[in-house]
C-alpha cells in the first residue's frame, strides 16, 4: 500500500475525507427498473469534508459516466415525450468546459453547484433537488429529482428542468408522495436562497483549485455496489 493510499485509509476510517482525496460522486437510475444502476459516476477531489459541509471539485477533461439511450443516443435528442420511456445504457465521455465545485450539506436533499466561464469569472450557482446522499468507502451516491433551481450572482433564481420533472410524473418515475417531497425541498432551497443562506453566502465563487491536483482517474469498477 503507497502512502497515498494508507492516508486515504485512515481518513476513511475517521469517517471524513482528507483534502485531495479522490472519490465518486454517483447517481442511480430512476425509477424501478434503472434504481439499482448507477447512470451518472464523476469522480472528483474533496476540497473539504466535515460537519458542516462537503465539497468537491470536478477538474475540466474529467472522464465520467454518463446515461444515453441503449442505441447510444445523447438522452438530449429524444423527444421529451418519449425520452424516459426508452431503454438506456451508459457511456464514458470527458467532461468539456470549466469545471464545478459540487457542496452538499449532510442529510439535505440538494446539492449546490458553481459554474465559472473561462478566466474564472463566476456564472452561476445550481441547486441540484436529489436524494440525500449516501456515503459509502469511496464516494457518495445519490438519486437525481429531475427539478433544478438556477442562481445568479445578482441573487435572483429561477426554476429549471420544470417540463422534465412533469414529464417524470407523467411516466411514473416520480410518484405523488416523491413529487410532493421534492417540491417541499426546493421551498426550502427557495427560503435558504431568499436569505441567502450557506453555502451562498460563503464566498465560494472565490474560491480556486490547488494546481497541483491531478485530474482524478475514472475507476474500472465505478459501478461497484457500495460498501
Amino acid at each position: 500500500m503507497t502512502a497515498d493510499s494508507q492516508t486515504a485509509s485512515a481518513t476513511r476510517r475517521a469517517g471524513r475525507w482528507a483534502p485531495g482525496t479522490q472519490v465518486l460522486w454517483r447517481y442511480r437510475g430512476n425509477g424501478a427498473r434503472y434504481r439499482a444502476q448507477v447512470h451518472i459516476a464523476r469522480p472528483v477531489t474533496v476540497v473539504r469534508d466535515d460537519a458542516e459541509v462537503l465539497a468537491v471539485w470536478m477538474a475540466p477533461g474529467t472522464r465520467c459516466v454518463k446515461p444515453v439511450l441503449a442505441d447510444g443516443t445523447s438522452v438530449y435528442h429524444e423527444p421529451l415525450s418519449t425520452r424516459y420511456l426508452k431503454p438506456r445504457a451508459t457511456r464514458v465521455e470527458s467532461w468539456h468546459g470549466t469545471g464545478v465545485l459540487k457542496l452538499a450539506r449532510p442529510g439535505e436533499p440538494w446539492s449546490v453547484w458553481l459554474f465559472w466561464e473561462p478566466g474564472w469569472r463566476f456564472k452561476n450557482w445550481y441547486v441540484n433537488l436529489e436524494e440525500p446522499r449516501s456515503r459509502w468507502s469511496l464516494g457518495v451516491d445519490s438519486e437525481d429529482h429531475f427539478l433544478d433551481i438556477s442562481v445568479n450572482p445578482d441573487r435572483s433564481w429561477s426554476w429549471r428542468d420544470e417540463d422534465e420533472f412533469a414529464q417524470a410524473q407523467a411516466d411514473g418515475l416520480v410518484d405523488v408522495e416523491l413529487a410532493a417531497r421534492v417540491r417541499q425541498a426546493g421551498a426550502r432551497a427557495v427560503r435558504v436562497i431568499e436569505e441567502w443562506g450557506s453555502p451562498f453566502r460563503d464566498g465560494w465563487e472565490r474560491w480556486r483549485p490547488d494546481p497541483a491536483w491531478p485530474v482524478p482517474r475514472l475507476p474500472d469498477d465505478w459501478d461497484r455496489p457500495a460498501g
